[in-house]
């Protein structure tokens, strides 16, 4: 039976957010949380960027300490042989290669640059590349796909299974698609293609969740499996992309889905992620976020507050204690308090971790990492950063090249 699965572009989709950013060791976390979450895949960046070079090294070696569960780690490449080239050495087992195919993007943000035949060309060259070193899957993205042309974006489809893709995305880049018609889209692309579509919405019009449940279920209908997209607290270039919780909460509790989820989610994750995210991306969650907002499970008037006091189920689609606590964290503590970070010392730094019970695998080096994330962050670092680095410091340590010795 074909089943829903969730590839999160927090890492991607949701850094490139302007007024807004993410320190590598942010998006660590960010892997870590999708990891506990039980996520299928991250894409967790940019391999080809000599500034994410270190950064994707420590998570290939994250991973490989079991640091991030069962999540898949993949990359981002342009679809072109080039960017493919330089991520290759650093060990990713999973690609997404991008290129743009409407003919919208042709003409006005190519002009006359490529055309239809040499965007193929470009693509199925760049899998190649990334199937000869041995890629184990491989996405090939569609940017622009919901104003691309059934015709080309079969071919296009074809062409990318043929060189050894697994999997296209169909991009809804500027975020115009509607329900009923992506739906139709991806299941007549499924059938026609026989793989998975890969959805990646936007949320232009605030249907960015309602488009990946529709186009996911087209997909469904075609026997394939789903892959889509989110981003955490919908969070993404513009008005966002489609919300992470959000979209897995709709195949849970939507009324008149029976679709099955694939991935081993453990919602009790889900607002420590969303809280947390919120503090690392410095954006304050709206009070009525789906399921983490303050106001999510809160009731004032009388007939609700009536009705909720009898039976929750009266007003609230599902039980709130399925998301797991609210965090409490050591740095947010009122009144006297001792931190650790940038500026602290080795009395701080064991006292917090006396104070969280956690004994860090190699102390000297636990403890300049936390002065270092401390610093990339600029803010004080919460008890599962400190809890990560405490576990974990030899493979963290390769996000900062030559910058640790001794203390």
């Amino acid at each position: 039976m074909p089943q829903i699965h969730f590839l999160d572009v927090t890492n991607r989709d949701g850094v490139q957010t302007a007024r807004t950013g993410l320190s590598k060791f942010g998006k660590t976390m960010v892997n870590f949380y999708l990891g506990r979450l039980g996520v299928a895949q991250s894409e967790i960046g940019f391999p080809f960027l000599f500034h994410e070079v270190p950064y994707v090294r420590a998570q290939v070696a994250l991973a490989q300490a079991g640091a991030m569960g069962e999540l898949r780690l993949s990359g981002w490449c342009r679809g072109v042989p080039g960017d493919v080239e330089k991520a290759v050495p650093l060990g990713l087992r999973h690609y997404n290669l991008s290129i743009s195919t409407s003919d919208y993007m042709i003409q006005n943000k190519f002009r006359g640059r490529l055309d239809r035949a040499s965007i193929i060309r470009e693509m199925t060259a760049a899998v190649a590349v990334a199937k000869d070193a041995g890629a184990e899957t491989i996405g090939v993205n569609a940017e622009d796909g919901s104003r691309t042309d059934d015709g080309f974006l079969l071919e296009f489809a074809l062409a990318a299974k043929e060189a050894g893709a697994d999997r296209v995305r169909y991009c809804d880049t500027i975020g115009g698609d509607t329900p009923d018609r992506i739906r139709e889209r991806f299941a007549k692309l499924a059938a026609a293609t026989a793989m998975p579509i890969e959805t990646h919405c936007h949320n232009d019009l605030g249907m960015a969740v309602a488009n990946s449940v529709s186009g996911a279920l087209g997909d469904l209908e075609a026997g394939q499996d789903a892959w889509i997209n989110t981003c955490v607290n919908g969070i993404g270039e513009r008005s966002g992309n489609a919300d992470l919780l959000s979209t897995i909460l709709a195949f849970r509790h939507g009324f008149g889905l029976s679709a099955e989820i694939g991935d081993a989610l453990d919602l009790s994750w889900a607002r420590r992620f969303a809280l947390w995210a919120s503090y690392a991306f410095g954006q304050a969650l709206p009070y009525n976020q789906v399921g983490v907002g303050v106001n999510a499970f809160a009731h004032e008037s009388g007939i609700h507050a009536d009705g909720a006091l009898k039976d929750h189920g009266n007003y609230e689609l599902y039980d709130e204690s399925t998301l797991g606590p609210f965090p409490s964290d050591w740095h947010a503590r009122r009144g006297r308090v001792v931190l650790t970070g940038e500026y602290g010392g080795k009395a701080g730094f064991r006292h917090v971790m006396d104070g969280l019970e956690v004994e860090p695998v190699d102390e000297e080096l636990a403890f300049q990492l936390v002065q270092l994330c401390n610093a990339m962050s600029g803010r004080p670092l919460t008890d599962d950063e400190l809890r990560l680095v405490a576990a974990y410091p030899r493979e963290l340590a390769l996000m900062f090249p030559g910058q640790l010795g001794e203390g």
